[in-house]
């Protein structure tokens, strides 16, 4: 079983900034996931080429069940607003998106506020410098999946980079999960290193490499995590990568586990 957690950065190339459709593709091709959780991950928006990056995640990798899950609508760094209903999905759209190999027997949506007041962020760049950025609302998928070896739930978020107030939205994330079924995966980008993940959730860390940045890589902010509560053993871990796939600014992680049958 091969799980994996990617931010997309709305499948931007680091080398030209542009978003192509085959190198989205290829990137997530070469993960060979059979879960794989989405961040920053657009829909019909103008500056991804009007694509709909999950499909082609999920065509990529050969998976019939992917959801997507929007956080805004608009544009994110410009004019957005939070996404409140269906009503929403003919405008551009920003989110997260779960893609599973296996058939999904639940589905659960959970939406986490975004911080009250805006924060400093470091931009980069010849422009950049300290800003005081809105915080986005963020969001929590997760999947019920029937895997080869029996059910588990997995799901996937993308937190805050607002200290403390990832802290909060990481809490309500596995406040929300424990009514799913155990095991329990949570994969995603949480903005946070692995040290204050595991002390504030009690969570298995199951793998530790550095994820950003993607060029020269020096913090874990990308995360793949097991509840150690509950039955349904994962098995071993038997493999860790970080493959360099040439789009977005964190590198993917993925996580090869050694289930034992049912």
């Amino acid at each position: 079983m091969r799980l994996a957690t990617f931010n997309l950065l709305h499948g931007r190339s680091l080398s030209d900034g542009n978003v192509h459709a085959e190198r989205v593709a290829a990137s997530v091709a070469d993960l060979d996931a059979d879960i794989l959780g989405l961040q920053e991950v657009d829909r019909a928006q103008p500056r991804s080429g009007l694509l709909d990056l999950t499909a082609i995640a999920a065509e990529a990798l050969g998976a019939k069940v992917h959801r997507f899950a929007a956080a805004v609508v608009g544009t994110p760094g410009e004019t957005w607003q939070p996404w409140r209903s269906a009503d929403d999905n003919a405008h551009p759209l920003y989110g997260i998106a779960l893609i599973s190999r296996w058939p999904v027997l639940r589905w659960q949506i959970t939406q986490l506020p975004a911080a009250p007041v805006r924060s400093p962020v470091w931009a980069p760049g010849p422009r950049g410098g300290l800003v005081l950025l809105k915080d986005e609302p963020r969001v929590l998928i997760a999947a019920v999946v029937d895997t080869p070896t029996g059910a588990i739930t997995v799901a996937n978020t993308h937190l805050s980079f607002v200290p403390g107030w990832n802290l909060r939205q990481l809490r309500a994330a596995v406040r929300a999960l424990r009514g799913l079924p155990a095991p329990r995966i949570l994969l995603g980008d949480l903005n946070l290193p692995a040290g204050p993940v595991r002390a504030f959730t009690g969570w298995r860390t199951l793998a530790r490499r550095p994820t950003y940045p993607s060029t020269h890589p020096r913090a874990q902010l990308d995360h793949v995590l097991a509840d150690p509560r509950g039955a349904g053993p994962l098995g071993p871990v038997v493999q860790v990568r970080t493959p360099a796939v040439g789009v977005s600014d964190h590198l993917p992680l993925v996580v090869h586990l050694d289930p034992p049958r049912r």
